[in-house]
């Protein structure tokens, strides 16, 4: 499948396999869980860094209340990071469960074809006659037939 064309896009053969697919968002994802480990190492050093920096007159809530908008920027970047590889491992599932749907649907499309041509064109079932002792049995059964209300009290208990 992988051609020598240089007018080819670059990622095409990637995309037309669901393991070639896989392995690249892989990788993809493993760099941006590295990028993800030093980004956090930068958040809890540049919030040591802020919450330490205090200037003349500030109490000792200033320098906190200065950092925390850069902490929500970092911690907002890392939210996003951490999704973005969550959907990379979701899209390489996905991407696979594409090449089964469409590896299945040939058979599903003729079963389907089969169950319709089935309810238009019923076969007729033959019913298997009873067995001469059965029919003895629920003639004889009180519990086969009707009965009235005011015969309960002449019924015979089991």
């Amino acid at each position: 499948m992988t051609s020598t064309d240089p007018t080819d896009p670059p990622l095409r053969d990637v995309a037309q396999s669901p393991e070639a697919t896989a392995r690249y968002l892989a990788d993809v994802q493993r760099v941006l869980l590295d990028i993800g480990k030093s980004l956090e190492i930068l958040a809890l050093e540049t919030r040591v860094h802020l919450r330490e920096t205090h200037v003349e007159g500030d109490r000792w809530y200033h320098a906190r209340m200065r950092a925390m908008p850069v902490e929500k920027a970092l911690g907002n970047v890392l939210k996003n990071l951490n999704n973005l590889t969550a959907g990379l491992e979701k899209s390489a599932y996905k991407r696979r469960a594409h090449d089964e749907a469409v590896e299945n649907t040939a058979q599903e499309r003729k079963e389907k074809k089969l169950e319709r041509q089935q309810k238009r064109n019923p076969q007729p079932l033959q019913a298997a006659p009873n067995p001469p002792q059965q029919d003895a049995q629920n003639q004889n059964s009180r519990y086969g037939r009707p009965t009235s209300i005011y015969d309960l009290g002449n019924r015979e208990s089991a």
